[in-house]
């Protein structure tokens, strides 16, 4: 039988790392979608160095040509998507009076509007049981004025999700937020591990008892 799989969109060295790994301890042959080649490879190789299976495609997340490919090059290749992870988002210091509005629209095209690629390119490779999880930020309740866009694209990242699991529902396929109430630190509570763990569970709820949105505060 063939692994299970796990493509990660926004694949970095803390918590996107921390989550492959998490998956790849579990059995499951991991594929990384980020825009840098140099860390992409980086962080593949490593991987495969621990013994997990490991393939990765450098895309830019708003080239929805390259992102389509990316995820559609990982399904045909293994047959399957059993988890799609979505994990990117936009830090850019600016308040509302300098924050403009194609920078407001960028970010949220990085920080949500990937998601919907990467779905649709994914959906046609996904079965019952399979899942679909996204990285929820406290900045969707609590935004910081000089970070405007970051709130914005949490909350509607939370708020696609929500559609997300009504959509796929019918045919057994879930999907969920983790809202992280915190900062991500090692040797913390929110350390990459432990957040990745959170993400982890989130994706293995009881399916009578699924939750949508869940916190992880530490």
């Amino acid at each position: 039988m063939a692994a299970p799989v796990i493509v990660v969109v926004g694949a970095g060295p803390g918590l996107g790392a921390a989550l492959a790994r998490r998956y790849g301890r579990e059995g499951y042959a991991v594929a990384l979608v980020a825009r840098s080649p140099g860390r992409l490879e980086e962080l593949g190789t490593a991987l495969q160095a621990e013994g997990i299976t490991a393939g990765w495609t450098a895309a830019d997340l708003t080239d929805e040509g390259a992102l389509r490919a990316a995820v559609t090059r990982f399904g045909g290749f293994s047959g399957s998507i059993d988890v799609l992870h979505y994990n990117p988002s936009v830090f850019r210091e600016r308040d509302p009076l300098e924050l403009t509005a194609a920078e407001l629209l960028q970010d949220v095209h990085v920080g949500v509007g990937g998601l919907l690629t990467a779905l649709q390119a994914a959906r046609p490779f996904m079965a019952a049981g399979g899942r679909v999880s996204a990285t929820g930020s406290m900045a969707a309740d609590a935004p910081w004025h000089r970070a405007a866009s970051l709130g914005v694209q949490k909350a509607a990242l939370r708020n696609l999700v929500r559609s997300i699991d009504a959509t796929l529902r019918p045919d057994g396929i879930r999907a969920v937020s983790v809202t992280v109430n915190g900062t991500l630190e090692a040797g913390t509570a929110f350390d990459p591990d432990r957040v990745a763990q959170a993400l982890f569970d989130a994706a293995r709820q009881p399916e009578e008892s699924w939750r949508v949105e869940l916190p992880y505060d530490g």
